[in-house]
Parts: structure tokens; sequence; C-alpha cells
């Protein structure tokens, strides 16, 4: 009964793996591949403002990281594995489906 109580007591999700979904996606989103989603996107939850900057013409121009933490799975899989001539802000990490899944599952739990 009591390994029963420890069990559940410490038993945040229902994953009996070394490193939980949500723990490897937290791990992801800090550092997938040398830069985390975290260092543009802050806590996925606002837009946030990467650099502002004038061009040829002089006028402003702003770059900006959308919130992810609301997007569909299919539209957050597509970009990221989208070829990356069409953003080139956005880094290619050549993350797995699970991977990819794992990072999904982090930011749309994270508080």
């Amino acid at each position: 009964m009591l390994l029963f109580f420890i069990n559940t007591l410490f038993s945040f999700e229902d994953d009996n793996s070394f490193i939980t979904k949500y723990e490897y996606g937290a791990m992801l989103y800090n550092n997938p591949r040398g830069i985390g989603c975290n260092k543009c996107h802050g806590n996925g939850k606002k837009s946030v403002t990467i650099a502002k900057y004038r061009d040829k013409k002089g006028a402003l121009k702003t770059i900006v990281a959308p919130p992810i933490n609301k997007v569909k799975f299919e539209d957050f899989k597509s970009k990221l594995k989208s070829d990356k001539t069409e953003s080139l802000i956005m880094p290619t990490y050549f993350l797995t489906d699970e991977e990819l899944t794992s990072l999904y599952y982090y930011i749309t739990k994270v508080k």
C-alpha cells in the first residue's frame, strides 16, 4: 500500500520511461540541436520580437516569433520539417517524429 501511495504521489505523468515525454520535450525546447526554441519563442505563449531593422529603403522591419503553444500538431510538424528556403530565420533542426511529438507535448503543457 505504501509503495502504491509513493508511486501515485510522484507520478506526474503516465510514463514509466527513464525520462518522461514532458522532460524530453523540455530538453528539446531548450536545446534541440544547438540553439533552443526558447531563444526566439520564450515560453511559447506569446509573440516575441526577435529583431528590428531598416531595410535598404529605410523602412522599419520587425522579425517576430509567433506564439506556438496553441498551434495544431500538423502545422507545427509541417513548419519544422519544411524546406527552409521559405524562412531564412527558423533554423533546421532535423528532428525525428518522436522528437517532434515530445516537443509538441511539452509546448502545449508548459505552465
